[in-house]
């Protein structure tokens, strides 16, 4: 399992029980978590009873709500190596940031910085745009795309505290956004994608990963440029394993320069919190594009 690193202020506490406590910038939080089904969590987070601002509840109508335990400010920021990202609490338990997701904004700033020339990444699926910040500070020119305006004007937002005016942003089904990218024929050298495991397009366009995924990657497949850097697959689907997303990956691209495996983060008590899947297909400068 890949963990993520250069988070200064970011800190998973203890876990157990279905629960998660987490430390966002000197704010606790604790958060229902579907992978922490091992036991002791009350005992392990005992010392930190008293200092929990907030706790995400779910509702039996489906949903949930944060019931606050000391003052919860509506947002503030967290920061990973050079940059910061806003944390905002949201009503589907959400924070705005997935942290172990630093372990591929570090593999690809490091993939674009080595490129040695001007590298067009699209983001889709790109949410509150943590990916196209890390790839946009590392020199790349990004076009993130996601068909929640709320998310993408997140988006903007840690574009500007980090001082980036250069991403192009885009409110649309991801889809029918890449079919039209086929028929202008506009081209990227990346693409990273983090699909929902279930979701609607503006018009209401239905999204079910299991059915939707592989032909989506053939379908984006298409607006790769003659020379490609890397494509990345993010999964939260449980039941969607590393496995999977290594041979969609293979099957599309070619087996060469593929790799996947769980992602997690690190917690205080020792321990590695599994929080998903993510998938590499890397291609070397010397490859034959053709192979497309």
């Amino acid at each position: 399992m890949k963990t993520a690193l250069g988070w200064k202020n970011f800190e998973v506490l203890c876990t157990g029980d279905g629960k998660k406590l987490e430390l966002w910038n000197n704010i606790l939080l604790l958060r229902p978590d579907p992978q922490a089904i091992w036991g002791g969590f009350m005992e392990r987070c005992k010392p930190y009873q008293n200092q929990i601002h907030a706790e995400y509840l779910r509702s039996s109508s489906g949903g949930g709500y944060w019931n606050e335990k000391k003052h919860l400010p509506s947002s503030w920021t967290c920061g990973w190596k050079n940059l910061n990202f806003i944390v905002k609490p949201m009503g589907f338990k959400h924070t705005g940031i997935f942290p172990e997701q630093a372990v591929n904004w570090e593999r690809m700033q490091k993939l674009i910085k080595e490129a040695n020339r001007p590298i067009k990444v699209l983001n889709l699926f790109a949410y509150t745009g943590c990916a196209s910040v890390a790839c946009a500070s590392a020199g790349a020119s990004v076009t993130h795309v996601d068909a929640a305006k709320g998310m993408v004007d997140r988006a903007k937002e840690n574009a500007s505290l980090n001082g980036i005016n250069s991403i192009r942003y885009i409110v649309d089904d991801c889809e029918k956004f890449i079919e039209r990218e086929i028929r202008r024929g506009n081209k990227y050298d990346a693409i990273i994608m983090d699909p929902p495991s279930y979701g609607r397009g503006p018009s209401g366009e239905m999204w079910k990963i299991e059915e939707k995924l592989f032909g989506f990657v053939e379908l984006c497949k298409q607006v790769l440029s003659e020379k490609p850097l890397f494509v990345l697959i993010n999964s939260y689907t449980t039941g969607l394993q590393a496995g999977v997303i290594k041979n969609i990956l293979s099957l599309i691209f070619g087996s060469s320069g593929v790799d996947a495996d769980e992602i997690g983060l690190k917690t205080r008590e020792g321990l590695v919190l599994p929080c998903g899947n993510s998938g590499f297909k890397i291609w070397k400068e010397e490859e034959n594009a053709s192979s497309l």
